[in-house]
């Protein structure tokens, strides 16, 4: 399958034909960066796992070269990260046992482009030969540009398939800020409390991040043990690792679904929530 980039890259744990690879996809992600899919889609790894029925394939967009850098990586050039980065996610990729991988070598600035249709392109044809039943990228309320890019760029994308192809649930799931401020009947939350082996290898794989001065090892395990914890406040836990997120289907399924007040609306019921709590315990 032809990519815009040049550098753009296909792996294939198992080495299955590369149609037969693609066209088993069940669940997909589609995420900014080198680990993203880890932190935030480990319910699509933990769904396909040891199945023969289902089948995860993820897509980083961008090519890692802004990543922070300290260690043994303090003098890395930017190339010399996009290819540390690339060898990491084919790592996790092996560990997930994806079905499929794929690398798309765009650069932040690009994602962030509103203008730039290239990226669309690529997850359109992406997106039309997969037909994931269940698709997770970032959620709409990420305080990371190139998260929101990517997002934005995925909801384009997936308006311009036929309906029918579309996937039947579309997930906005944390990374660059968390969903716990959501109102508790509005959230979906993912268990992921099985394999906890899996789920630190998953993210400590990606040692140029953690070696360089962000330990998403510690902190990704931690917010999802907060998430659990703190999931309902007068029962006891119904799981020890959690993942929530934000449904964005209505946004593929009705195309005329205004993305911007879409998000904000969680944000305004949040807000009346708050509002209602503190009065009635003023009156």
């Amino acid at each position: 399958m032809k990519l815009n980039k040049v550098q753009a890259s296909w792996y294939i744990p198992d080495n299955k034909p590369f149609d037969e690879a693609i066209k088993r996809t069940t669940h997909m992600s589609i995420a900014a960066h080198q680990d993203d899919i880890e932190i935030m889609a480990y319910d699509g790894i933990l769904q396909c796992l040891g199945k023969e029925d289902a089948w995860f394939l993820g897509v980083v967009v961008t090519n890692g070269s802004g990543s922070a850098r300290d260690g043994i990586y303090k003098d890395y050039t930017d190339e010399q990260m996009i290819e540390v980065r690339r060898l990491e996610q084919k790592k996790a990729a092996m560990i997930g046992e994806f079905g499929a991988l794929a690398l798309l070598e765009y650069t932040s600035k690009e994602t962030k482009d509103p203008k730039n249709e290239d990226v669309v392109d690529d997850l359109e044809r992406m997106l039309l030969l997969a037909q994931p039943d269940i698709l997770y990228t970032h959620n709409l309320a990420d305080k990371h540009d190139t998260h929101i890019g990517v997002t934005t760029k995925v909801i384009k994308a997936l308006r311009r398939i036929p309906k029918e192809l579309r996937p039947k649930k579309v997930y906005g799931c944390e990374v660059w800020r968390d969903l716990d401020w959501m109102l508790d009947e509005e959230k979906v939350q993912f268990d992921v409390s099985g394999h906890p082996n899996l789920a630190q290898a998953l993210v400590e794989v990606f040692d140029s991040q953690i070696v360089g001065g962000k330990r998403y090892d510690v902190a990704t395990i931690g917010r999802r043990a907060a998430n659990a914890t703190y999931a309902i406040a007068h029962k006891v836990d119904r799981a020890d690792q959690i993942i929530n997120a934000m449904d964005l289907t209505p946004l593929i399924e009705n195309d005329s679904l205004d993305i911007t007040d879409y998000t904000t609306s969680y944000i305004d019921r949040f807000k009346k929530d708050v509002f209602d709590r503190i009065k009635k315990m003023m009156e």
